[in-house]
């Protein structure tokens, strides 16, 4: 069965090929799915000053506005200004008033992904799949609609205060949703110049000890996931802390959602700091994918952005430079940017990831470029575990 692009991939003229490569995109029979997803919709955020924040991604990580919702346009809530790059679409939320869910969901967890959208071919079949299994049904399947025609949409709950909508749009030609404005920024930019990312990998669930299985279970059972990696014991563990991780996955793999759960060590691990800090289950980074993650890293330390930091020592280490063979840039490329590399035996990839992009030390950016490799760098966890704990210890938190 021929693969479905996305809306946000045909705005952003990405063809089957590129997702191949960018995200590791697989053939998959959709009907065969109780639960069909085509792929991401939105990463809906909520923030402390969505107008700041919507200026921070456009500046620093080089998105574009392109919708917005106020109270200019009759939301007296909240302001909501969607960005974008590539096919990755934010959505940022600011509270408005004063009793506004957005504030409310800001005070407890600060800077956040609320909900994680998901395009669906059939938001019914989809709402029925989920109240069969259980699932926790938060919007029931209904339409919105304005001149620009009609989106179908639902929501259902997942991990802590996290949703999934699910939306099918594929009756509307509007800027994002019906209530949101058509929007563009005086920001000035080289038209020449590709996106700094140009596709969403995965997205990362921190849950408390003892209820990854749970939600790994609720992601096959209600939407016919499956099992993509798991990592436990000594594969994401260093000599003072540890976690366990299972990835499950949609049947194009198009959508990845790796989980986490905290796991018995010598000291705190970077798990139990975000539930800490985050109050609770939530999404603690996103994957971006990029075609050259060496203009990437260059454009964004240009415009401020700290990744972690790697030691010299991953880089000249004997036993990594046999394993990961040759890769498109001399190592030395990479490590002038501190950027990791894993191979396996599907291929290689290339990886870095940024420090907390919010005051509390919750969610971060992944960078990944894919050269055939499906994984996430399995090779490179206690390098980066260690990375983390370093900036723990500086914060106080380890």
């Amino acid at each position: 069965m021929t693969l479905d692009l996305t809306d946000a991939e045909r705005l952003a003229h990405l063809d089957l090929d590129q997702l191949r490569q960018l995200v590791g995109l697989v053939e998959h029979d959709a009907t065969t799915d109780p639960f069909p997803v085509t792929g991401w919709d939105a990463l809906v955020w909520d923030v402390g000053n969505a107008t700041q924040s919507a200026h921070f991604f456009m500046s620093a990580y080089g998105m574009d506005l392109v919708a917005y919702s106020g109270p200019e346009t009759g939301n007296r809530d909240h302001k909501a200004y969607v960005v974008a790059s590539g096919a990755v679409r934010f959505v940022l939320r600011g509270g408005v008033a004063p009793d506004s869910p957005v504030m409310d969901h800001h005070r407890l967890h600060g800077d956040g992904v609320v909900d994680v959208a998901l395009e669906v071919p059939d938001v019914d079949a989809c709402v029925r799949q989920a109240r069969e299994q259980g699932a926790t049904i938060l919007q029931e399947a209904h339409d919105v609609t304005d001149e620009h025609g009609t989106v179908r949409m639902a929501a259902i709950a997942a991990y802590g205060d996290t949703r999934h909508s699910l939306v099918d749009r594929s009756r509307y030609s509007g800027p994002y949703l019906p209530g949101f404005v058509a929007r563009s920024s005086t920001m000035r930019r080289d038209p020449d110049a590709t996106p700094v990312f140009q596709a969403l990998d995965h997205v990362v669930g921190n849950v408390e000890l003892g209820r990854m299985d749970e939600w790994v279970d609720f992601y096959r059972r209600v939407m016919g996931f499956t099992n993509m990696a798991e990592f436990v014991g000594d594969d994401i563990a260093t000599e003072y802390s540890a976690l366990m991780s299972k990835v499950v996955a949609s049947g194009n793999h198009r959508v990845k959602f790796p989980l986490n759960e905290p796991a018995i060590a010598k000291k705190k691990s970077q798990i139990d700091e975000y539930l800490e800090f985050y109050r609770g289950p939530g999404v603690q980074h996103l994957a971006l994918a990029t075609a050259d993650i060496l203009q990437t890293v260059d454009r964004l330390r240009d415009a401020g952005i700290e990744f972690l930091d790697t030691p010299d020592s991953y880089y000249t280490d004997p036993a990594l430079r046999e394993r990961i063979g040759e890769v498109r840039v001399p190592i030395e490329e990479l490590q002038r940017r501190g950027i990791l590399v894993d191979r396996d035996e599907d291929g290689y990839l290339l990886q870095i990831f940024t420090k907390p992009i919010g005051d509390r030390p919750t969610v971060f950016f992944e960078l990944i470029e894919r050269h055939g490799s499906l994984g996430f760098g399995k090779g490179n966890f206690q390098a980066l575990f260690e990375a983390i704990e370093r900036e723990q210890a500086r914060r106080g938190n380890f």
